[in-house]
């Protein structure tokens, strides 16, 4: 009897230790990371992609799946046993659409001077001479069409001696290009602007390419801003998103409709932007994904046609989730992705009935089952100008109220993107939290889901009024009685960083410590530096030595980090990509050396092979383990 109670004694001490566990950076590099491929021509069976971190290799493995789309069990298969419905055959099935690099430049010098072929020199005479981690070498993306069935090596490239690109870069993909529904045109996107008008402008459009005659129409010449994610419904209209203003890379995004000539924008009079959309199957209405009140749900509008019936948008969806993409609709049914902060993406059905979810997939659930997560609150906070601002509250595993934690200040970066429901395998709230820290994460200016006017209000702002709202939001939550206030600390990347930064300088001791990773430390030399000028002419108001634009000089000036550094008091610690061409490393170079010769304790983590992000699993984890070093150290 006595051994039996041992054996159990034992077993529920295990069990406790197991339920106890917490994540930990190693762990989070063990989620493994699911992507849709798509579905088969019946929609019945669904393809998956998983991607799982490999620490020994330093990338990634790959697994393929397929399930019902009804849910069931994950089958795996080999990659040549994928069969889903291929978007770049036309209709009819006669030909097949590709994309590769042309070479159309001599910029560099191999190209140039062909008895110089050790050479590694580029020559430039305009702008657009960088994007994001990669240098302009003259080759441009081309979008091309071939007979099915023929080889590679054959096709007609639609876009014969043009220096654009197609997909777009960095990030562009088949999503940039479409059949028409009877086979006859292609449909793409491309911003066609070269040098200084490239670098300064976001004039994407969208073409049609008549393959019989092989010319080519600009179906949205007359919108100056992004044109996007063209698509067509089931009975031939095109819809696409588009934002209106050139330069503005978050302005507000539309979905715009074009069928017989007609063009309807769905979404103008609806105070909010599209993340992404699909057309019902019966061509009557449009799904689409947009933040609301810091998640992302699922939305739906009409298509009036050529009724005389307005648009009318309706959110479908609401819960502390975020719906990261909506794959297909089947019968009454949409298959969806969804994150929340303490999971990675899995697949859900949701109910266009009783608008209820069902998880189909759950490929991290035993890592889940065997830590603790930590709790996710949702605050609202009074900003100094009277509006009420959503503040995430993350706390740690097992949180006990009467004792007293560090706690974090997170910074967003962007400075428009959503601070929503998201799972980063970097800023990852649930790794945060499990080494016993609060988060405070405010939906400051700039974010959109909360209205137009509040994601807007940040542009030519950055040391204005969302200084106030994160200095509201960290002293309204440090009023908690389990808030150390001798143990506040600000974290943050790109803008985050800048804003970081910028606190340094103003923060009047509240913060004992500071994290910057690729951050703006200087404006004037961030306007010299970035690549994409668009977005400093739009965010700061134009270039630094135009002295008439007040504005402008308010930024480079007032706003500007470098400007408040010999106020600078507090440990920081500066991250750096050495392949940012976004946030150039001058940005962390120069605040380096600046906080070393003020004698602050800092330190430089630099990553020379690694962009704007950190994407390395091994690189990933030194992040990891140097971030919360620090904390340890200075908190």
């Amino acid at each position: 009897m006595k051994n039996a109670l041992l054996i159990m004694s034992i077993m529920l001490s295990s069990s406790l230790m197991m339920a106890q566990k917490t994540m930990t950076p190693e762990l989070l590099w063990k989620v493994e990371r699911l992507s849709v491929m798509g579905l088969d021509k019946e929609r019945a069976t669904l393809y998956i992609q998983v991607k799982i971190p490999n620490i020994q290799k330093n990338s990634f493995d790959t697994k393929y799946y397929k399930m019902p789309v009804t849910g069931g069990d994950l089958v795996e298969i080999k990659k040549e046993d994928v069969a889903t419905t291929d978007k770049n055959t036309s209709p009819d099935g006669a030909y097949k659409l590709f994309h590769k690099e042309v070479h159309i430049e001599d910029i560099k010098g191999t190209d140039i001077y062909n008895d110089l072929e050790k050479s590694d020199a580029y020559v430039f005479t305009d702008l657009d001479i960088r994007h994001w981690d990669t240098w302009q070498d003259g080759s441009y993306n081309h979008l091309f069409y071939k007979k099915a069935g023929a080889d590679d090596g054959t096709g007609t490239d639609i876009m014969p001696n043009e220096p654009h690109h197609t997909p777009q870069r960095p990030f562009g993909g088949d999503e940039d290009y479409i059949w028409s529904p009877d086979s006859k045109s292609i449909y793409y996107v491309s911003k066609k602007l070269k040098g200084k008008a490239y670098a300064t402008s976001t004039n994407t459009d969208i073409y049609r390419y008549n393959i019989a005659s092989k010319t080519t129409e600009n179906l949205t010449e007359d919108n100056k801003g992004y044109d996007t994610n063209p698509a067509f419904s089931s009975t031939g209209a095109l819809a696409w998103l588009q934002m209106r203003t050139e330069g503005y890379e978050a302005d507000k995004n539309d979905i715009v409709v074009m069928h017989n000539g007609i063009k309807q924008n769905l979404t103008d009079r609806w105070d909010g932007t599209v993340n992404s959309f699909l057309w019902s199957n019966d061509g009557t209405e449009i799904y689409f994904t947009a933040p609301v009140d810091g998640t992302i749900q699922i939305f739906k509008v009409n298509y009036p046609g050529k009724k005389r019936i307005a648009p009318f948008v309706e959110q479908l969806s609401e819960g502390q989730f975020d719906v990261t993409s909506i794959i297909a609709q089947k019968d009454n049914t949409l298959l969806v992705t969804r994150t929340d902060m303490n999971h990675a993406a899995e697949i859900f059905s949701f109910n266009l009935k009783d608008k209820s979810f069902e998880e189909l997939t759950n490929i991290n659930q035993e890592l889940y089952n065997s830590i603790e997560l930590p709790k996710v609150e949702k605050r609202y906070v009074t900003t100094t100008d009277g509006k009420q601002m959503l503040v995430w509250v993350i706390l740690p595993p097992n949180f006990d109220a009467s004792k007293k934690y560090p706690t974090l200040l997170y910074a967003q970066g962007g400075p428009q993107s959503a601070l929503s429901q998201f799972y980063s395998y970097r800023w990852n709230f649930q790794l945060m939290a499990s080494h016993g820290y609060i988060i405070v994460a405010p939906n400051r200016r700039g974010m959109p889901g909360h209205g137009v006017e509040w994601n807007e209000d940040i542009s030519k702002d950055w040391g204005g009024q969302v200084m106030d709202d994160y200095l509201s939001a960290i002293d309204e939550i440090a009023k908690e009685p389990y808030v150390d206030n001798n143990r506040l600390g600000a974290i943050g990347a790109s803008y985050g960083g800048y804003s970081v930064f910028y606190l340094a300088g103003i923060h009047n001791k509240r913060f004992k410590t500071f994290i910057s990773h690729d951050g703006v430390f200087d404006t004037r030399t961030m306007y010299g530096t970035t690549e994409e000028l668009f977005f400093v002419n739009h965010d700061f108001g134009g270039p630094y030595w135009d002295k008439e634009n007040q504005t402008a000089q308010k930024v480079y000036n007032e706003f500007n980090p470098i400007t408040k550094v010999s106020n600078w008091d507090t440990p920081i610690l500066i991250i750096q990509g050495g392949k940012d061409f976004r946030v150039p490393i001058e940005q962390s170079l120069s605040a380096y050396q600046a906080a070393q010769l003020l004698g602050i304790k800092s330190k430089l983590v630099f990553f020379p092979e690694e962009n704007h992000w950190v994407l390395t699993p091994q690189n990933a984890l030194v992040w990891q383990r140097e971030f919360f070093k620090w904390l340890k150290e200075t908190l």
